[in-house]
């Protein structure tokens, strides 16, 4: 446990920090974003921690398994340690959402828009949530951090097009998590 309350980026994965192909489990399939690696770098220089929080139904749909995903993982974590980058924590919720009808649903707290992977880390590492950063592709991303006392939403493009109603759930919208930095630095010298 820390001693003291330190911020966070928590930062969803598929469409954040690699391309969303659909349901991505693979190395093969994993491709990470142009510039991701490096502000990632750049935000741990800053002072926060990262946090993963990725929603990962495809466990629960039968596509790929628990050991495929943390083979995967694993995978991710080497990449980014050549890249002096260190994942402080790496939350997953392999449920299903609820709107499946088809497929059996287990009612949890972990999938976003619910905060509980975030709730979870930040009990685990003493996160001080209001100085803290969520950054996804989706509402559900906003609505977790909203949900968990994160203080600023945002959203990225990450090369789509997204609808207006996912502007208003976000304090900011980037291109590319690349921008970060250079938009949190920008900020704080206002």
């Amino acid at each position: 446990m820390h001693r003291y309350r330190m911020p966070a980026i928590f930062l969803d994965r598929d469409g954040t920090i690699n391309l969303d192909c659909g349901y991505v489990s693979t190395i093969k399939t994993f491709i990470f974003i142009n510039g991701v690696i490096d502000a990632m770098y750049k935000l741990i220089k800053m002072g926060f921690s990262l946090i993963l929080v990725t929603n990962q139904s495809g466990i629960a749909r039968g596509i790929f398994s628990v050991d495929q995903f943390m083979t995967l993982t694993r995978w991710m974590e080497r990449t980014l340690a050549k890249n002096n980058v260190r994942l402080d924590g790496i939350y997953f919720c392999p449920h299903n959402p609820p709107n499946l009808v088809r497929v059996s649903y287990q009612l949890c707290n972990c999938r976003k828009p619910k905060p509980g992977m975030l709730l979870a880390a930040q009990k685990k590492f003493n996160i001080n949530m209001s100085a803290s950063y969520m950054i996804g592709d989706t509402i559900a991303d906003m609505q977790a951090a909203k949900s968990a006392g994160v203080g600023k939403k945002i959203l990225v493009r990450s090369g789509k097009k997204l609808p207006k109603e996912y502007n208003h759930n976000a304090d900011w919208v980037l291109d590319s998590l690349k921008d970060l930095p250079q938009y949190i630095q920008s900020k704080h010298l206002k």
